[in-house]
């Protein structure tokens, strides 16, 4: 029997010694992770964490500790190196670790680093699509609209977005962008930006003779952003639709937006002619008075003054 307990306490002393050194083991790895993170070498220190994580763990409650403390380091040294390839310019790189590290953070329970990696994503998305902007709009847009579905009250990234859609040919999302981004803090650039593509769409409908379409192009042009040539296409558009009331009111309205302009006196020589031929004499002589200065119009315009006396 004696011998019996013996064997007994010498196999539970074998396996206490074994336990014992298998803790030492993993505290052994994190020890090294540690003075690896301290060296700079973070990839190296992210590999002994990740092993002194995998033996402390299938230590059950005796490996807690050193459990934990890897389940902490790990995702902050994840995310640091999400930060070094950003610093680098590597966006995919940057991308793809700091969403690593936002994982691994919700799994370990580590909210510093989930709350930082949230913070950062967006930003760096940003990043990479301000990168691929003027070369490839269409692959900068479908990066700007990951990062703004994280961060919908971004105003500048929901700016950055409806030029990259604009630049690739997506009028419609271009302008949902651009209001996201005029509701957030960007209305003076996005109406800007919004009156320009406008004026752009006006233009091209008034050389395909879509003159309706034109005119509520420009209108719309105008009503985001005081645009003097806006309302020129309007008028034109009007006039060349046989509406020529609307057109002497858009080109009266450019007139009074622009009257410094090159074309002015050839404005105010056409408004002339619809008033003319309106049967409205005294606006016409109004008109043609104003344009009675212009190199080209001015004496076409005295002749038609003398005419109507």
């Amino acid at each position: 029997m004696k011998k019996i307990f013996a064997t007994i306490a010498a196999i539970v002393l074998a396996a206490g010694l074994s336990f014992a050194q298998d803790l030492a083991s993993a505290t052994e790895l994190y020890n090294n992770g540690a003075a690896a993170l301290a060296n700079g070498d973070k990839a190296g220190a992210l590999e002994a964490f990740n092993q002194a994580l995998t033996a402390a763990t299938a230590l059950g409650e005796e490996g807690k500790e050193v459990a934990d403390n890897c389940k902490n380091a790990i995702p902050k040294v994840t995310l640091s190196l999400a930060k070094d390839a950003f610093k680098a310019a590597d966006y995919d790189a940057a991308i793809a670790k700091v969403k690593e590290a936002a994982e691994l953070a919700g799994k370990y329970a580590e909210s510093e680093t989930a709350e930082d990696a949230a913070t950062l994503l967006p930003q760096f998305l940003t990043q990479k699509g301000n990168s691929l902007i003027k070369e490839n709009p269409a692959a900068a847009a479908a990066v700007y609209k990951e990062a703004l579905a994280l961060d919908p009250d971004n105003g500048s990234t929901a700016l950055r977005l409806g030029q990259a859609l604009n630049a690739s040919g997506d009028f419609e999302g271009a302008v949902a962008a651009l209001e996201q981004a005029a509701a957030n803090g960007q209305e003076a650039n996005a109406k800007k930006q919004l009156s320009t593509i406008h004026l752009k769409k006006a233009s091209a409908a008034l050389k395909e003779k879509k003159f309706t379409n034109a005119i509520d192009l420009a209108l719309k042009a105008n009503e985001y952003s005081a645009n003097p040539q806006a309302l020129q296409v309007a008028g034109t558009a009007a006039q060349l639709a046989g509406k020529n009331n609307d057109a002497i009111k858009y080109f009266t309205e450019y007139l009074e937006a622009a009257p410094t302009a090159k074309n002015a006196g050839q404005i105010a020589y056409t408004v002339g002619a619809l008033y003319q031929g309106a049967k409205n004499i005294e606006k016409a002589k109004e008109y043609y008075q104003k344009a009675s200065t212009d190199p080209k119009y001015g004496a076409e315009a005295k002749k038609l003054l003398d005419t109507l006396k």
